[in-house]
């Protein structure tokens, strides 16, 4: 393989002209040689040990697919803060936030908006994006071990809903089987997989209508959602992470959705959700509930008429006939209407984070937690599972087919562009209509050229740069769980989109070379159709590159026809090559316009005779390519120059997507301080439990609950909720 990439790093670099474009031709070789390099052997984790790996072979022999471990998650003192460089201030995000997750039970974290909801669920996840600014401390445990995210498998639902538009239900549920389930060999085991997923999750009835997008409509939203759902339980994940699961859907839908993840939650597995303010039909569904208000936990406990009676010791009664969860959300909000309002609201809520902080310091977590041999167990299973799951060569055939369909079916992208591609064909074609052998018609030919060379160029960058940032959403996502590696993506997505886009160039000169009469002989016909399309390839690879480097549309948008519009300057129409700054000569050589621009003429003006009657006028070709300084050079340095900006952008497309992949913040251990604040009590069994119960057992006037303390002395209003009477 050396072998083989040193002497295609030579040839290209003998096609080369200066040292430039050798080191970059060079450059591209090495990284496309790792690009189809094959992911490396899966590494053992530190704590497995060879034995252990030999005693569970019989386990691994057979594909576990839809069985899952049971997780307990147990979080504590878990503190976020972000600084602020301009003030020297820091806010807190988290402060101090402990609870816990247990198996077949549906926790929802609630809170007014920015009480740091998503920012706990993305802590518990291990998707916190990392930030200098950010500090991130605490305790996380997984069945009774301290563990990352990495330990168990894990699916995490987000508030955007990002699929390939054209692909059905059943074949983005296919297609994700396949590449996260390549133990799965035969097909009809993976479609009776799948259409169990489908009648699970009430997916049955739409599964083979496309997902659709803004331009054409498919699924529901709270279809959607669903399908969100479908696509992360593939891989039978233990804890099942949802933010803001009823975001943007109606009360019907919201309450489908909800219904599901209790119903995931009653199978077995650790279900935690973030939402806002439910309805009542929803929160009676919720087994335990986070309370949270400006980062500081309020109330962490069972759900439905629990925190009701917690609260109503302190004199905050829940008035008959309203939401409980919208009486919690009034009570641990801060009322800006007055400034008195704000005082006492604040109070209040120190006064009920104070209390239940003094009273969580003391509950006593009696669950009986998975055995330290499981959770070690399903540690070394994931970790394994993890990593070399498919060939490169499975991944990019269906990465592939993927792609190929995503682009053959975007009938209305397509429609737009081909309609695009022969109106602008007709409209240059009526200007320079006939063109003839007069003097005049050296500009106009000249201008014409630009003027094809310009077009190609920007449709293909703008197609690319406002679709591929979304699409680079998605593929984020799905590397992030570790289906593919970028190679096979990339790559599969290149080689689909070649048909595609040859079209488009092929459709706008087949329409404006005879209208024009340029070089009327077929094989300059053929040349000037594969120089446009070469083009269009560079522009849509630069759109890749420009995609690859912002993290939105709209500056994907502003970035990449700015950069377009530099190399249209210096495209050799505007400035000659001869007069560009010597700070500006490197720009003519990367410009993808100039070198379309230099082949077009060449194919173009070489061998064509001019009228002319005195001896100043031009009368051949070659004198007018002369004065463009582009005497003495040949199509296939056009050739050659287009392939290596071609190489070089898709090189550099690789190293930003693999440098700007989503990075997560580490989460450190508390300080000393915040261990010795609380007491660390460890799960007892059952039957010790019982024991100490004999001894001292409870006063019959506490409540059943966990909270059994009463509150420190505090200030207590009456509490009203406006609009009850």
């Amino acid at each position: 393989m050396v072998r083989f990439g040193g002497k295609m790093a030579g040839q290209l670099v003998s096609l080369g002209g200066n040292g430039a474009g050798q080191f970059l031709a060079a450059a591209a070789v090495a990284l496309l040689l790792r690009l189809f390099s094959g992911p490396g052997p899966a590494l053992m984790p530190e704590d497995e040990s060879p034995d252990d790996e030999k005693n569970d072979a019989a386990d691994n022999d057979s594909p576990d697919v839809g069985k899952f471990f049971p997780v307990t998650i147990r979080w504590s003192n878990i503190t976020c803060s972000l600084s602020d460089k301009s003030s020297k201030s820091v806010r807190f995000l988290l402060n101090n936030v402990s609870g816990e997750a247990k198996p077949g039970r549906l926790l929802a974290l609630m809170g007014p908006s920015g009480s740091g909801k998503t920012t706990l669920l993305n802590v518990l996840a291990g998707q916190l994006m990392a930030s200098p600014r950010l500090h991130l401390s605490g305790l996380l445990e997984v069945n009774g071990r301290p563990s990352s995210n990495r330990a168990y498998k894990f699916a995490y639902v987000r508030q955007e809903d990002l699929f390939f538009s054209q692909l059905t239900v059943r074949e983005t549920l296919s297609l994700a089987a396949e590449l996260q389930l390549p133990e799965i060999a035969s097909v009809e085991e993976r479609d009776e997989y799948v259409n169990n997923l489908l009648f699970k999750l009430g997916l049955a009835s739409c599964a083979d209508t496309n997902v659709g997008d803004a331009k054409v409509r498919g699924i529901s939203g709270g279809e959607k959602k669903r399908l969100s759902l479908a696509c992360e339980l593939i891989a039978s994940p233990s804890v099942i992470f949802s933010d803001e699961p009823t975001t943007g859907l109606d009360a019907f839908q919201a309450e489908k959705v909800m219904e599901t993840l209790r119903q995931l939650a009653q199978d077995g597995h650790t279900v935690i959700c973030s939402i806002h303010q439910p309805r009542g039909s929803v929160y009676s569904k919720f087994d335990d509930i986070v309370l949270l208000a400006a980062g500081a936990l309020v109330y962490a406990g069972s759900a439905r008429d629990v925190p009701l009676t917690y609260f109503s010791k302190f004199g905050y009664r829940c008035p008959d006939h309203v939401n409980p969860a919208e009486f919690l959300a009034d009570l641990i909000s801060i009322d800006y209407s007055s400034a008195e309002s704000v005082y006492s609201s604040r109070k209040r809520i120190d006064g009920l984070v104070e209390s239940f902080s003094q009273q969580s310091s003391t509950i006593l977590y009696a669950t009986p937690l998975t055995r330290k041999e499981d959770s070690k167990k399903l540690s070394r299973k994931t970790s394994v599972k993890g990593k070399g799951k498919g060939s490169w060569w499975r991944e990019f055939w269906l990465l592939l087919r993927r792609a190929w369909m995503q682009a053959s079916r975007d009938g209305p992208t397509n429609k737009v562009r081909a309609t695009m591609s022969i109106a602008s064909a007709i409209i240059f074609g009526s200007v320079f209509w006939r063109m003839g052998k007069s003097q005049t018609s050296i500009q106009d030919r000249m201008g014409l050229l630009q003027v094809a060379a310009i077009n190609t160029a920007m449709a293909a960058l703008t197609k690319t740069v406002g679709v591929f940032p979304k699409e680079r959403a998605i593929v984020d996502r799905e590397r992030a769980k570790g289906s593919y590696a970028l190679g096979p993506y990339l790559l599969s997505k290149l080689i689909a989109e070649i048909p595609v886009g040859a079209a488009f160039p092929l459709m706008f000169g087949a329409v404006l070379y005879p209208m024009s009469r340029l070089h009327p002989t077929f094989s300059r016909f053929g040349k000037f159709c594969g120089i446009v399309t070469a083009e269009s390839f560079a522009a849509s690879a630069m759109g890749l590159t420009v995609g690859a480097m912002v993290p939105t549309t709209e500056a994907a948008m502003a970035v990449g026809p700015s950069l377009m519009t530099v190399f249209i300057v210096f495209g050799g129409y505007y400035v000659n090559a001869d007069n560009t700054p010597i700070i500006f000569r490197w720009i003519p050589n990367v410009s993808l316009i100039r070198w379309a621009f230099q082949g077009l003429c060449i194919n173009e003006f070489r061998g064509l005779q001019f009228d002319h009657q005195s001896s100043i006028d031009v009368e051949t070709g070659e004198q007018a390519l002369e004065r463009l300084s582009f005497g003495g050079r040949h199509i296939k340095d056009t050739v050659v120059a287009q392939s290596r900006i071609l190489l070089f952008l898709y090189c550099t497309t690789y190293l930003l997507l693999e440098k700007n992949k989503p990075s997560y913040q580490r989460l450190e251990p508390p300080c000393r301080e915040q261990i010795q604040s609380q007491v660390e009590l460890e799960p007892l069994d059952p039957d010790e439990v019982k024991q100490l119960q004999q001894l001292d057992p409870p006063p019959p006037e506490k409540d059943e609950s966990n909270q059994q303390l009463e509150s420190p002395p505090v200030e207590i209003r009456p509490f009203i909720l406006e609009g009850i009477k």
